[in-house]
Protein backbone atom coordinates (compact mmCIF):
# COMPACT_ATOMS: atom_id res chain seq x y z
CA UNK A 1 0.00 0.00 0.00
CA UNK A 2 2.84 2.63 0.95
CA UNK A 3 4.05 1.75 -2.57
CA UNK A 4 1.09 2.94 -4.07
CA UNK A 5 0.91 5.90 -1.89
CA UNK A 6 4.46 6.48 -3.38
CA UNK A 7 3.82 6.16 -6.76
CA UNK A 8 0.56 8.61 -6.85
CA UNK A 9 2.59 10.79 -5.08
CA UNK A 10 5.27 10.79 -7.87
CA UNK A 11 2.55 10.81 -11.12
CA UNK A 12 0.86 14.06 -9.17
CA UNK A 13 4.68 15.79 -8.88
CA UNK A 14 4.98 14.97 -12.28
CA UNK A 15 1.54 16.32 -13.40
CA UNK A 16 2.23 19.74 -11.40
CA UNK A 17 5.57 19.72 -13.24
CA UNK A 18 4.26 19.40 -17.33
CA UNK A 19 1.15 22.05 -16.04
CA UNK A 20 3.73 24.88 -14.77
CA UNK A 21 5.96 23.78 -18.28
CA UNK A 22 2.85 24.48 -20.25
CA UNK A 23 1.67 27.85 -18.79
CA UNK A 24 3.99 30.42 -20.17
CA UNK A 25 5.19 32.99 -17.49
CA UNK A 26 3.64 36.21 -17.39
CA UNK A 27 6.39 38.61 -19.16
CA UNK A 28 4.53 42.05 -19.36
CA UNK A 29 4.33 42.95 -23.30
CA UNK A 30 1.76 43.71 -24.82
CA UNK A 31 -0.55 41.41 -26.86
CA UNK A 32 -2.28 42.15 -29.97
CA UNK A 33 -6.62 41.19 -30.32
CA UNK A 34 -9.52 41.78 -32.39
CA UNK A 35 -11.49 44.74 -32.23
CA UNK A 36 -13.51 47.64 -34.05
CA UNK A 37 -14.39 51.29 -33.34
CA UNK A 38 -16.86 53.82 -34.03
CA UNK A 39 -16.62 58.08 -33.58
CA UNK A 40 -19.44 59.47 -33.38
CA UNK A 41 -21.53 62.28 -31.31
CA UNK A 42 -24.76 62.28 -29.40
CA UNK A 43 -26.01 59.35 -27.68
CA UNK A 44 -25.04 55.65 -29.51
CA UNK A 45 -28.92 54.59 -29.80
CA UNK A 46 -29.10 57.51 -32.26
CA UNK A 47 -25.41 58.40 -33.18
CA UNK A 48 -24.41 61.12 -35.42
CA UNK A 49 -21.23 62.61 -37.60
CA UNK A 50 -18.48 63.31 -34.28
CA UNK A 51 -18.32 67.06 -34.33
CA UNK A 52 -16.02 69.32 -32.91
CA UNK A 53 -17.48 69.76 -29.79
CA UNK A 54 -18.69 66.30 -29.08
CA UNK A 55 -16.67 63.14 -30.58
CA UNK A 56 -17.36 59.92 -28.33
CA UNK A 57 -15.58 56.51 -29.26
CA UNK A 58 -17.16 52.92 -29.00
CA UNK A 59 -14.84 49.93 -28.68
CA UNK A 60 -15.90 46.47 -28.99
CA UNK A 61 -13.26 43.42 -28.43
CA UNK A 62 -13.79 40.08 -29.29
CA UNK A 63 -11.42 36.89 -29.24
CA UNK A 64 -9.24 36.13 -26.17
CA UNK A 65 -9.22 39.28 -24.55
CA UNK A 66 -12.81 39.40 -24.60
CA UNK A 67 -13.04 36.13 -22.88
CA UNK A 68 -10.00 37.44 -20.34
CA UNK A 69 -12.11 40.44 -19.39
CA UNK A 70 -15.31 38.56 -19.23
CA UNK A 71 -13.96 35.79 -16.97
CA UNK A 72 -12.32 38.89 -14.60
CA UNK A 73 -15.97 40.39 -14.51
CA UNK A 74 -18.13 38.35 -12.25
CA UNK A 75 -20.76 37.50 -11.37
CA UNK A 76 -23.12 37.23 -14.26
CA UNK A 77 -26.10 40.12 -14.39
CA UNK A 78 -29.67 38.43 -14.23
CA UNK A 79 -31.77 40.95 -14.95
CA UNK A 80 -29.55 42.14 -18.05
CA UNK A 81 -30.77 43.07 -21.84
CA UNK A 82 -30.71 39.31 -23.63
CA UNK A 83 -30.60 37.12 -20.63
CA UNK A 84 -33.75 35.81 -21.02
CA UNK A 85 -32.35 34.39 -24.32
CA UNK A 86 -29.50 32.60 -23.05
CA UNK A 87 -27.38 35.44 -22.79
CA UNK A 88 -25.06 35.84 -20.06
CA UNK A 89 -23.93 39.70 -19.42
CA UNK A 90 -21.11 40.63 -16.95
CA UNK A 91 -20.66 44.40 -16.28
CA UNK A 92 -18.39 46.44 -14.09
CA UNK A 93 -18.91 50.75 -14.76
CA UNK A 94 -18.82 51.06 -18.42
CA UNK A 95 -17.40 47.78 -19.49
CA UNK A 96 -19.63 45.63 -20.44
CA UNK A 97 -18.65 41.43 -21.75
CA UNK A 98 -21.02 39.02 -23.07
CA UNK A 99 -20.86 35.32 -23.83
CA UNK A 100 -23.20 33.66 -26.13
CA UNK A 101 -22.96 29.95 -26.84
CA UNK A 102 -24.44 30.19 -29.85
CA UNK A 103 -21.55 31.66 -31.45
CA UNK A 104 -18.89 28.99 -31.40
CA UNK A 105 -16.96 31.21 -33.36
CA UNK A 106 -16.75 34.22 -31.44
CA UNK A 107 -18.83 33.56 -28.22
CA UNK A 108 -17.10 36.14 -26.15
CA UNK A 109 -17.59 40.26 -26.84
CA UNK A 110 -17.05 43.27 -24.60
CA UNK A 111 -17.87 46.95 -25.14
CA UNK A 112 -16.42 50.24 -23.63
CA UNK A 113 -16.41 53.45 -24.37
CA UNK A 114 -14.50 56.80 -24.33
CA UNK A 115 -15.39 60.86 -23.86
CA UNK A 116 -12.86 61.81 -26.01
CA UNK A 117 -13.73 65.51 -25.18
CA UNK A 118 -13.71 65.46 -21.35
CA UNK A 119 -11.23 61.84 -21.35
CA UNK A 120 -14.33 60.22 -19.44
CA UNK A 121 -15.20 56.57 -20.07
CA UNK A 122 -18.84 56.02 -21.40
CA UNK A 123 -20.92 52.92 -22.07
CA UNK A 124 -19.75 51.40 -24.95
CA UNK A 125 -23.50 49.51 -26.14
CA UNK A 126 -26.63 50.37 -26.02
CA UNK A 127 -27.98 46.94 -24.56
Amino acid sequence: MRKLYGYIAIAASFSSLAYAEIKKPWDGSYKSFKGDYLIYSGDLGEQQQPTRSDRKASFVIEGQLAKELFESIAPDLKDACGTLSGLRVRQKGHVDCTYDKDHPASPYTCHFGLDLRSGKSTTGSIC
